[in-house]
């Protein structure tokens, strides 16, 4: 389902292989359009390849901090600890 309510339309002619179109094709629901289907996939690779930039830049910022400040001791062990009590302010 197309999640934006009325949007700007502009017509392209895309090719695809004939075995992907007759795929689409069966995986359509009852009385969505193949543009439709089309419309939903492309936003979804958009969106999925944000995400996949975004990650590379918190892998790049966390590598360039780890080089300026060295490697940091886990924390894990000091959550830990404050949850059962131990060095807790009341």
């Amino acid at each position: 389902m197309v999640t934006t309510a009325v949007m700007e339309r502009e017509a392209v002619t895309i090719r695809f292989p004939a075995d992907l179109i007759a795929k689409a094709r069966r995986l359509k629901e009852g009385n969505e359009s193949f543009n439709d289907l089309v419309v939903e996939a492309v936003e979804q690779e958009v969106r999925r390849r944000k995400a996949w930039a975004a990650h590379q830049r918190i892998i790049a910022r966390s590598e360039a901090v780890k080089a300026k400040t060295g490697m940091q001791p886990a924390s894990t062990d000091l959550i830990r600890s404050f949850r059962e009590g131990e060095g807790r302010r009341e």
